[in-house]
C-alpha cells in the first residue's frame, strides 16, 4: 500500500502544480529535493510573487526509520520502525477576495520487531479560509467535499465535517477559523471497511481538491 499511495501523491502533486501554474499565468513552482538523514526524503514545491498567488507550497514526503521517542510514548511502544508519506499544501492568493486553502493526505505504517506491519492508517483533510465570505463559494466547496465522501459511506461527510469544525474552533475567541471542510485521521482497516476502501476514499477526496477550490 505504501508504494501505491506514494505513487498517487506524486501524481497528485504534479497535477495540482500544473493546474495552479496555468491559473497564475506568471509564476512557476520552484522545486527542492531533500533527504532525511534517518531515512527517506521529499519534494518541496513553492510558488510565489505571481499574478494570482502571493505564496504557496505543494509538498510531498516519504520518510522511514526508528520511531522517535515522543512517538514511542504516544503509541505506547518500546521499539518500532515506521513509514509515513503524504502531501501537504497551503495557498495564499494575492487578492483578499480569494480564500486561503489548506489540505493534506497521508498514510502511516508501524512495524514490529520482525519487520511486519502491526498498524496502518490513513489521514487527511482540507479546509478553506476566506477573508471575505461569498456564500456560493462556501457552498460549492462543501458540496464537492460531500460528493467525494458520499459514495464511500453516508456518514463520512457529516462526521469528518464535524471533526474539522471542532479542530479549527478557537475557544478563546469563540469563533471558527474559516468555513471548515473535512478532517479525518487514524482511518484503519476493519472487517467492515478494508484498507483498499480507505485508499479509494482518501484518493477521491484528494482528487476533489482542484474542483473544490478552482
Amino acid at each position: 500500500m505504501k508504494d501505491k499511495f506514494y505513487a498517487y501523491i506524486q501524481s497528485l502533486q504534479d497535477s495540482i502544480c500544473t493546474r495552479l501554474e496555468m491559473i497564475d499565468g506568471s509564476a512557476s513552482f520552484h522545486e527542492d529535493l531533500w533527504e532525511r538523514p534517518e531515512g527517506g526524503g521529499g519534494r518541496t514545491r513553492v510558488i510565489q510573487d505571481g499574478n494570482v498567488f502571493e505564496k504557496g507550497g505543494v509538498n510531498i514526503s516519504a520518510v522511514h526509520g526508528a520511531l522517535p521517542e515522543s512517538m514511542k510514548a504516544y503509541f505506547k511502544v518500546k521499539q518500532a520502525d515506521f513509514f509515513a508519506c503524504g502531501l501537504s499544501l497551503v495557498l495564499h492568493p494575492i487578492n483578499p477576495l480569494a480564500p486561503t486553502v489548506h489540505a493534506n493526505w497521508r498514510y502511516f505504517e508501524l512495524y514490529g520487531p520482525d519487520g511486519k506491519i502491526v498498524d496502518q492508517w490513513f489521514g487527511g483533510g482540507q479546509d478553506l479560509t476566506p477573508y471575505y465570505l461569498f456564500e456560493e463559494d462556501a457552498l460549492h466547496f462543501h458540496e464537492v467535499c460531500k460528493k467525494a465522501c458520499d459514495p464511500h459511506h453516508p456518514e463520512f461527510y457529516p462526521r469528518y465535517k464535524q471533526k474539522c469544525d471542532t479542530y479549527f474552533w478557537n475557544t478563546h475567541r469563540e469563533e471558527a477559523r474559516g468555513i471548515g471542510g473535512l478532517f479525518f485521521d487514524y482511518c484503519k482497516p476493519t472487517e467492515d471497511f478494508s484498507l483498499d476502501q480507505w485508499y479509494n476514499f482518501v484518493t477521491e477526496v484528494g482528487d476533489s481538491f482542484l474542483p473544490s477550490y478552482i
